[in-house]
């Protein structure tokens, strides 16, 4: 339960109340009515804007509104008291019997606790990674992958239904590229020296797929003309190179569910089929561009063009989707592929490297286009992320040639401390990445400090059941235990904090932002520790009392609740709870 979604709700019904009374006219319009925590929490529990966000339009003083909304929700038996502060904000403030039975609410729901249906069962396609097929993924395809797969994980817990999508970028000249370089290593392979012209990848991770065509061809194309074995060779060095990725993505816990070659959109009409669409709705035209202020973008000519009117959908200029030549530009057969994904998903969510931050106003003029007007894409960013080592910039790997890989993260720091890590910023902020400091036990790192309380959750109750001999102690059995000795406030403290995880599952999917969930949990860990740290000097917190049954019984429940909640998180975030350190 989210019990700030419910005492919204709540609040609602008691207008409702002073409408049908006549103290408030009817027809009040109510979704800027908000109930969440408040900024102190010496105020309550529960602060709500309803009296203020109503007051103009039923013209009344908002302190005389929230005072007759006060009255009402006193009487609610889950209310101890209900305030009036500043302006006419209202204050509740819970009672402690609520708060434990929050409590059993989380043992009850285990695995589903704080799962929601703020989804409905709508479909989002989540694009991730969709990295150039030409190698090994690196440390920027890292946080892409990590950041969309923790973006899809969120969005199904609150109940939507998600697809996990690759767009293989096979169609352009990058992959010509590729069978260029790896023709060169099928040389090496067969004895002579690799020519390594400029502009080909110079990546050890070749190498096998060299020797692999050796395996295949034997000498056959050596001698043979360019044109005669590259689109073999292309083909052939594509689908190694998406072998590797995929072996790159599982090693950080990543499965798509979908692999899109973009090869597949031409010579079927895919193409012309989505330019059709835009045509109908009289948004093709052919025109000449204004010249460019500054750099000249690459899609710009002095000439003639087809274009599409992008910008009637938000974007700065009108886009070319064809040359003069008649090929298509890049534009067009992205424009393709969304619109496909259109037809096989209720919303769309792309996430890029900040370097494609240029395309983020033309496709979403695209698709809103092809849409009808509705804002059915999103676009994430993720920014560059530095690596350093004991506070020194890393060295980049040897074996790719230009840049660290995802492997070598992974085999340095494992994958649940890389996926953490990953997600203690927001998506579009820089993030460094300091192996040393992801590898410290201390509060300051955030995976090791949220680790560690579930360690020593799990470790109190198996101390709780070895040595001081309870049963019982399934989560069931818990949930129907006398909770009334819960009363210290360090302790409520840690209830309330528990109560807050659906409201934060809420917010982070319908914000799209999954660095939301890292954050409650390292706060939760913090709560957790610090009870944990008072029960050196007061007994009443001590997890296993010695014959109290009833108030160690309770205390379990307590972080039993706590450890479901961290274990829901992690699963969010890819990352297995540990049971010991």
């Amino acid at each position: 339960m989210d019990i700030f979604a419910e005492f919204r709700t709540t609040i609602l019904a008691a207008l409702d109340k002073l409408v049908a009374e006549g103290t408030l006219p009817e027809g009040l319009e109510t979704r800027g009515i908000t109930a969440e925590p408040p900024r102190d929490a010496s105020h309550g529990d529960i602060a709500s804007n309803a009296a203020m966000a109503v007051a103009k339009p039923a013209k009344k003083n908002p302190r005389e509104i929230a005072t007759a909304l006060a009255m009402i929700l006193a009487e609610d038996s889950r209310v101890d008291k209900a305030e009036v502060a500043g302006p006419g904000f209202m204050n509740l403030r819970l009672s402690e019997a609520f708060w434990r039975e929050r409590l059993a609410d989380a043992l009850a729901q285990g695995d589903d606790f704080g799962k929601s249906d703020v989804g409905t069962g709508r479909h989002v396609n989540v694009e991730y990674v969709s990295a150039n097929p030409t190698g090994p993924l690196h440390v920027g395809h890292t946080r892409g992958a990590i950041f969309g797969d923790a973006l899809a994980s969120l969005l199904e817990f609150a109940g939507h239904k998600v697809t996990r999508e690759y767009y293989i970028n096979d169609g352009g000249s990058q992959v010509d590229t590729l069978a260029r370089s790896a023709f060169q290593r099928y040389r090496e392979a067969l004895g002579h020296a690799p020519e390594m012209a400029e502009g080909l990848y110079p990546g050890d991770y070749l190498i096998p797929v060299g020797k692999a065509m050796v395996e295949k061809w034997g000498d056959s194309l050596l001698d043979k003309p360019e044109d005669d074995w590259l689109l073999d060779v292309r083909n052939f060095a594509t689908d190694a190179m998406m072998d590797l990725i995929r072996e790159d993505l599982a090693s950080v816990g990543v499965v798509m569910d979908v692999f899109y070659s973009e090869k597949s959109l031409y010579g079927k009409g895919v193409i012309e089929d989505a330019i059709a669409a835009l045509e109908e709705k009289g948004l093709i035209y052919q025109g000449v561009l204004e010249p460019p202020k500054g750099k000249k973008p690459e899609d710009w000519e002095p000439r003639e063009q087809t274009l599409f009117k992008s910008s009637e959908f938000g974007d700065d200029v009108d886009r070319p989707i064809k040359k003069s030549d008649g090929s298509w530009t890049y534009f067009a057969p992205d424009i393709a592929y969304h619109y496909d994904k259109l037809q096989r998903a209720d919303e769309l969510i792309d996430v890029f490297g900040a370097d494609h931050g240029g395309y983020v106003k033309r496709m979403k003029a695209a698709c809103k286009a092809l849409s009808g007007g509705e804002e059915r894409l999103d676009i994430k960013l993720t920014q560059l992320v530095k690596l350093f080592e004991n506070g020194a910039e890393f060295k980049m790997s040897k074996r790719a040639g230009t840049f660290v890989t995802l492997k070598d993260v992974i085999d340095m720091v494992g994958p649940d401390v890389t996926r953490f890590s990953m997600l203690t910023r927001k998506n579009d902020a820089p993030l460094d990445f300091d192996f040393a400091k992801v590898k410290e036990q201390s509060k300051d790192n955030p995976v090791y400090y949220v680790q560690y309380a579930h360690a020593r959750i799990c470790s109190a109750m198996r101390k709780a059941e070895d040595e001081a001999g309870l049963s019982a102690l399934d989560d069931a059995s818990l949930a129907k235990s006398d909770l009334s000795t819960i009363k210290h406030e360090a302790a409520l403290g840690l209830v309330k904090k528990i109560a807050e995880w659906p409201r934060q599952v809420r917010g982070a999917a319908e914000n799209h932002e999954p660095h939301r969930i890292a954050f409650y949990l390292y706060d939760l860990a913090s709560e957790f520790h610090s009870v944990y740290n008072l029960g050196a000097k007061n007994p009443e917190l001590r997890f296993v009392q010695e014959g109290k049954e009833t108030e160690t019984k309770a205390l379990l429940a307590l972080i039993r609740a706590t450890a479901i909640t961290i274990s829901n998180g992690l699963r969010i975030l890819g990352v297995t709870p540990v049971q010991e350190m």
